[in-house]
């Protein structure tokens, strides 16, 4: 079998539409399902490895910013910055400023208070849009882990 790996310093793309989301899905899929694999035989070192790569690969940035600013129902919220990723052109710069969780600091979330069926108010932090691309990044690469340490039927 030959091991998978991805050029992470340089991408193949110049802009947002020029993405062959199919190729994208197929690379972060294939190493979540190498962590999957890795922590069924308990080779935790190969998966903490496994999940840095994931963690600094261009394909799972890619398609965190594409899940983030483009599928999720939330897209077009902004956070406290007030920024949202609504065109490609948006989203290719989010792309371009190079997303790395070293030295990574979040900003606060917006407080926005929903009003319940009983009359009181319940809170809600609606975190900035960079900042819900990061916790997608790092999701694609511990989801995989933790689904194969639970039970089948959970």
């Amino acid at each position: 079998m030959r091991p998978f790996t991805e050029r992470t310093e340089e991408h193949p793309y110049t802009t947002w539409a020029d993405m062959q989301w199919h190729a994208v899905e197929d690379n972060v899929r294939r190493l979540q399902e190498r962590i999957y694999r890795a922590t069924t035989n308990k080779a935790w070192r190969q998966v903490k490895n496994l999940q840095k790569l994931l963690v600094r690969a261009t394909s799972n940035t890619l398609l965190a910013i594409r899940r983030i600013t483009q599928e999720n129902q939330g897209k077009h919220t902004a956070g406290i910055d007030g920024v949202v990723y609504d065109t490609p052109e948006a989203r290719w710069k989010l792309f371009q400023e190079g997303l790395s969780l070293q030295g990574y600091k979040p900003r606060p979330a917006r407080r926005v208070y929903i009003p319940k069926d009983n009359g009181k108010q319940r809170p809600l932090g609606i975190p900035t849009g960079k900042d819900r691309v990061m916790q997608a990044i790092v999701k694609a690469a511990l989801e995989p882990e933790w689904e194969a340490r639970f039970e089948a039927n959970s």
